[in-house]
């Protein structure tokens, strides 16, 4: 016996359980597994299955008759509740009558203001109609109007702040206080007016945003007199204020006499009685508060 031939032959079969314990890890791959692998195929295979989900849940949800009512019956009351709110909200808050106090234009507001300012010369007086309707203020001067007003108290309360700033007495709180001040006396004013027609009975056209509107005006003069005091001192202040203030006497008066006397302004004379009487004296009251408020409002911005 060779034994080198037996030792070769004993590495040959002591390599080969190696080789073949190499070969079945190497081929186990191809052959079959205890666990199936599912990992690749699980995001493609949920991919495609999920449009054909929704597309058919979508298809049945769409094909389903109690659904397409469901569907009509919410838009029906969602519409409703919007004809509801706009109806209140009109109610309230008329934003169609809004839109007549804001057409103006540039001429417009310079004539305006040029009455408010020199309100003696003027002659017609009467507001002018349409089919029983006022026209647009940008077409008729003596038709009230809500730009002028709104306008003029901004520029009030930034001159209010400008005059404090001059005396070093500006601050944000006392610039809120002097504009929130101005608004509730304005809503007073109004209220006061209002309380006053309805025990008076008066028969009048004048609304609520009529009356905020006139008595919105007072602050076209309130802002010459405090712009005048600013740049000339007190006596200047005085002097445009007082101007002012007859300036809109004599506009509050000759315009709510149409209003608050309309039934004698019709007959072409005053009718004489104990109700026309009051007529005419709340009428010189309201234009008498106006001056009363203006230089309320602002005298203390000048020193």
């Amino acid at each position: 016996m060779d034994y080198s031939a037996t030792q070769s032959g004993f590495r040959q079969r002591k390599l080969q359980p190696s080789m073949r314990l190499r070969n079945s890890s190497v081929d186990g791959s191809d052959g079959s597994q205890l666990f199936e692998d599912t990992s690749g195929a699980g995001p493609g295979s949920q991919g495609q299955a999920g449009p054909q989900a929704a597309g058919f849940s979508g298809q049945a949800f769409l094909s389903d008759p109690m659904s397409n009512l469901a569907m009509a019956y919410g838009s029906s009351l969602a519409s409703q509740g919007r004809e509801m709110v706009d109806k209140n909200l009109d109610r309230f808050i008329p934003i169609s009558k809004l839109k007549y106090y804001f057409a103006v234009d540039t001429v417009y507001v310079g004539k305006k203001l040029g009455l408010l300012v020199f309100p003696y010369m003027h002659k017609n007086w009467e507001v002018s109609y349409q089919q029983d309707t006022p026209v647009a203020p940008r077409f008729d001067v003596n038709a009230p109007d809500l730009y002028i007003p709104t306008m003029s108290f901004i520029t009030y309360v930034l001159v209010a702040g400008l005059a404090l700033g001059t005396q070093n007495r500006f601050s944000p709180e006392l610039l809120g206080v002097q504009a929130s001040s101005a608004l509730v006396w304005l809503i007073m004013e109004v209220l006061a007016v209002l309380l006053s027609l309805y025990l008076v009975t008066v028969n009048t056209d004048l609304t609520t945003i009529d009356l905020l509107a006139f008595s919105g005006y007072k602050y076209v003069g309130m802002i010459v007199g405090v712009v005048a005091g600013l740049l000339f001192g007190r006596p200047a202040y005085y002097l445009s204020l007082l101007w002012c203030c007859a300036a809109i006497f004599v506009f509050m008066i000759r315009t709510l006499r149409l209003k608050l006397l309309s039934e004698a302004a019709a007959e072409g004379k005053l009718v004489r009685g104990a109700r026309n009487q009051l007529r005419m004296y709340l009428t010189m009251s309201i234009a008498a508060a106006q001056p009363v408020f203006m230089y309320w409002l602002t005298y203390h911005l000048i020193r």
